[in-house]
């Protein structure tokens, strides 16, 4: 299966318009930039610029032809693409694995290829083909994939506030008045629940993906509970973050799917997640349990589980089934958020 691109990268002089702006023959963007810009941007995948030049006079070009902000990130500079590319990754909290950059420059696309193997590298002569690549074709773009951009500019809000934020990052955390709602999933939430599949992968218990149509038979299942979590501060929504997949297997609620979106990393949720699904586990008088398959990225959910109390009580091959004992007020992380059921 391809894996999903969710940032693309672009070089401005001749990629994004013909010529240089420091030259003074920097032109209109071109028209099949303009076209991929929109349609990728309709589909949930963010933009970011990883440019040589000068930052003011770059950006000054980006506005006066209305396209500053469809770019979530603005790497510009003379350093090399692929540290500008590093940094990007790092502030919209993505893997490198999931972006691509596409520059005219050979040399500037073997310099990233070089560094960063996982990065997709495109020439600037195949823009006008990259809305038709599957690897840029998410699916059934959801409500909440078309804001995503927007969804990003409000973390950089929070982030920009949290830099002048004179206290801890415990308080910051406290002073965002975050909110999780914590709801078992409808119709309406199926496509963007099958998304969260497929684009999450760090904070993931199984890597496990679910189609609509698995979906649709969970939640309709007796034995089965499909819960989604979303999440608000005082900037606004962060949209559905969080998916649980629980499966009644005798006197256990076994998780057989628990992920959150990368985007919320920070903000010390997942185990505000795991805590209610413990509590929801022994409201039903079951014991709470979680299986584990270990992938290249998602060790960190591994430790989230084992801070949050749960012990692994099997192991058959790759599949780890653990199990929560541990007091549900000795479960870390959960003072900050209000839950809302």
């Amino acid at each position: 299966m391809t894996a999903i691109v969710k940032c693309l990268v672009w070089d401005l002089d001749d990629t994004v318009w013909p010529g240089v702006v420091l030259e003074s023959d920097g032109g209109a963007p071109k028209p099949e930039v303009l076209q991929a810009l929109r349609t990728l941007d309709e589909r949930g995948i963010l933009h970011a610029v990883a440019s040589r030049g000068e930052p003011a006079a770059a950006t000054a070009h980006l506005r006066l032809h209305g396209i500053e902000d469809l770019f979530s990130a603005v790497e510009i500079g003379w350093g090399p693409k692929s540290e500008a590319i590093r940094r990007i990754a790092e502030a919209l909290n993505i893997g490198r694995d999931a972006i691509a950059f596409v520059d005219n420059d050979p040399f500037e696309r073997a310099e990233v290829a070089a560094a960063f193997p996982e990065v997709r590298c495109y020439p600037a002569e195949r823009i006008a083909d990259l809305a038709e690549l599957p690897e840029f074709r998410p699916g059934t773009a959801t409500s909440e994939a078309r804001q995503r951009r927007l969804l990003y500019r409000a973390e950089r809000e929070r982030q920009a506030s949290q830099a002048e934020f004179s206290g801890s990052d415990t308080d910051f955390l406290a002073s965002l008045d975050l909110v999780m709602t914590v709801r078992e999933a409808d119709e309406a939430d199926l496509v963007r629940a099958h998304e969260l599949t497929e684009r999450t992968h760090q904070l993931n218990t199984t890597g496990v993906t679910f189609d609509i149509d698995e979906l649709r038979q969970l939640c309709a299942s007796p034995r089965h509970e499909v819960l989604v979590a979303s999440l608000t501060d005082r900037f606004g929504g962060y949209g559905t973050i969080g998916l649980a997949v629980t499966e009644h297997r005798g006197e256990d609620a076994v998780l057989l799917l628990l992920l959150m979106s990368c985007r919320v990393m920070s903000r010390g949720v997942g185990t505000v997640l795991i805590a209610e699904l413990v509590r929801r586990a022994r409201a039903a008088g079951r014991r709470p349990a979680a299986e584990f398959i270990a992938t290249p990225l998602n060790r960190v959910m591994l430790v989230t589980l084992r801070f949050a109390g749960f012990e692994v009580v099997e192991t058959d091959g790759d599949r780890i089934l653990l199990a929560c004992t541990a007091p549900l007020d000795s479960i870390s992380g959960t003072g900050h958020v209000e839950v809302v059921r």
